[in-house]
């Protein structure tokens, strides 16, 4: 991360709009991902970055279907259509984050997580899906663990 955020927050359009990403091209060949890092500070500058390029694609490039996807808001729809949202918080204020954290293991779980995911977004016909909210959901989710899963949807 030794290069300026703004410099490497100009690169994303040109990745993510490049017909290997979008063709799924690369090391892996079956899905196209990349994760793009940055400094807890630069939270903000990030997320009004994300703003303008969402809008940027969908006005320049309005032949690609893109979603974006955050991670905090999924995971909060998710528990509550499980019934489990208010539970989780009455939980976490009772008996604190650890015990919060084991007791979510289950319901987080990948297998049952990113299908769900998947399907909020409408997955399956979006060229691009912008993932973004990591880090607010750590240490229930992980990251590695939802693109593990997600190779295999």
């Amino acid at each position: 991360m030794s290069q300026p955020l703004q410099d490497r927050l100009n690169q994303i359009p040109d990745k993510i709009l490049s017909e290997e990403f979008l063709q799924g091209q690369g090391l892996g060949n079956e899905i196209g991902f990349w994760v793009f890092d940055y400094a807890p500070e630069e939270e903000l500058k990030v997320r009004e970055y994300l703003g303008f390029l969402t809008n940027f694609l969908s006005k320049k490039h309005s032949h690609l279907n893109v979603a974006s996807i955050n991670l905090l808001e999924v995971m909060r729809d998710y528990l509550a259509d499980r019934k489990f949202l208010d539970k989780a918080c009455d939980m976490q204020v009772k008996k604190g984050d650890k015990a919060l954290l084991k007791a979510l293991a289950g319901p987080m779980h990948m297998d049952k997580f990113a299908p769900y995911m998947m399907e909020q977004t409408n997955a399956a016909e979006q060229d691009i899906i912008l993932i973004h909210g990591v880090g607010s959901v750590w240490p229930v989710l992980r990251a590695h663990n939802l693109l593990n899963k997600l190779h295999g949807l």
